[in-house]
């Protein structure tokens, strides 16, 4: 019996190690031949590029290895796991379809830690915070997570009301009373420096809430419709590092620019279709606008120096903007000291200077729905509908020839959020 059952691990060993060498190789050559095929089309145009689309073939593999991972999970081996192992996206592309979730509302918090929502809006939400690897569930209520552009001032949605705190379970700043939406409709609340005013974004408008009550700042109302409400849809805001603008919009409108008090400065209309994304320099002078057509957009800066009643109509050339993008669908970005990165549609984060030059791209995969990067910039955090966050160290070169991009980072882990799942797992 002693021998049967050593021979039976033997099998079992050579199995996992032809498992590895497959995943791999595969890999590998899929990731080798991606970006050859991008970087043609980039440098010589897609309409010349004549060779198939490359196919990732380790799909049956896919389900053998997410069983490997499970297990490392449980006996804490994640670490060698991984070097046998490279992540990958399109070979769980089927169970990503079934199991994905968005995962939204990602604010950086300290030392490698941040917090997030998980679920979409009318759904039951959770919330947890990333630290060190370690996945701590937060208070069942908690709808939504903001934070302020300066200043640490934290935004908590739950049980009917807003509140501010000054730092992360810190001191209570102040707390807000909702407007007339459902609470399990808010796609994000924007805490202002000072803890004393709110922008709420839901699809039943985007409210300015402050110490004397709220106010419906976006969509303006139309007051020759009589069955008029404020639903929108792709509603989003953005709020400059200062306070002193916000930039709103949603599908049906035009962008806006707005003053903290909620008036309107400045309108511009969309370079493609549907005003989608905003977006503030880390310096607040300029503010990065997007709009969208099915899985295409573009994007433009406009100088915030003089953007009092500057009026620029859509589809309109006007050297009043910088065209920053003519491709991306962006859903989530952030600003550094130096440039923009932005997730879009196609599972991509792609890192543009303020001139709209193309600096680097990474791919993750599925649409990007969060995004936060830690206060001194080395570290980001990215999330997407795939159920994934991924934390990346920034310009620490690529962890292996799996990556499919030019960035030159270095990806630290993953985590996985999947609706079947009774726990995540870290990879």
């Amino acid at each position: 019996m002693r021998n049967i059952k050593v021979y039976t691990c033997m099998n079992l060993a050579d199995k996992n190690i032809s498992l590895q060498t497959e995943w791999q190789s595969l890999g590998q050559s899929y990731a080798k031949e991606v970006n050859a095929m991008i970087d043609f089309g980039e440098q010589f145009g897609w309409d010349n590029w004549k060779g198939d689309e490359p196919a990732d073939n380790r799909e049956e593999a896919a389900h053998e290895v997410l069983t490997l991972l499970k297990k490392a999970n449980k006996e804490g081996t994640i670490t060698t796991f991984r070097k046998s192992f490279p992540p990958a996206y399109a070979p769980f592309v089927n169970i990503i379809h079934e199991q994905g979730q968005n995962i939204e509302n990602l604010c950086y918090i300290s030392n490698n830690t941040i917090a997030f929502i998980v679920g979409s809006a009318y759904e039951k939400r959770r919330a947890y915070l990333l630290s060190e690897g370690s996945i701590i569930r937060l208070r069942d209520n908690i709808q939504s997570i903001g934070r302020s552009p300066q200043n640490n001032i934290y935004a908590i949605a739950e049980n009917g009301a807003i509140t501010t705190y000054k730092g992360w379970e810190g001191n209570k700043v102040w707390v807000f009373k909702l407007p007339p939406v459902d609470e399990q409709s808010i796609s994000q609340i924007i805490p202002f420096n000072n803890g004393l005013a709110v922008i709420l974004i839901s699809p039943e408008g985007i409210y300015l809430l402050n110490t004397n009550g709220h106010s419906l700042i976006h969509p303006v109302p139309d007051q020759e419709d009589l069955d008029w409400t404020p639903s929108i849809h792709m509603e989003h805001a953005a709020l400059s590092a200062d306070n002193s603008f916000i930039a709103l919009g949603d599908q049906s409108s035009v962008h806006r620019i707005l003053n903290n008090q909620g008036a309107a400065v400045a309108e511009i209309g969309p370079q493609s279709s549907y005003p989608h994304y905003a977006l503030f320099s880390k310096n607040g002078q300029q503010v990065v606008l997007n709009s969208c057509h099915f899985y295409n957009g573009v994007t433009i800066g406009i100088s915030t120096t003089g953007i009092h009643g500057l009026k620029i109509e859509a589809h309109t050339q006007d050297n009043r903007y910088t065209v920053i993008d003519e491709n991306c669908r962006v859903y989530a970005a952030v600003a550094t000291t130096s440039y923009y990165i932005m997730g879009d549609v196609g599972g991509y984060i792609k890192a543009y200077d303020f001139t709209g030059k193309l600096m680097w791209r990474y791919f993750l995969g599925s649409t990007i729905t969060g995004m936060t990067i830690s206060d001194d910039e080395n570290t980001l955090w990215v999330a997407a509908c795939s159920g994934m966050i991924h934390q990346l160290k920034l310009n620490q070169g690529q962890r292996d020839d799996h990556t499919i991009g030019n960035g030159d980072h270095y990806e630290e882990f993953r985590v996985i959020f999947w609706k079947n799942e009774p726990q995540p797992l870290i990879w």
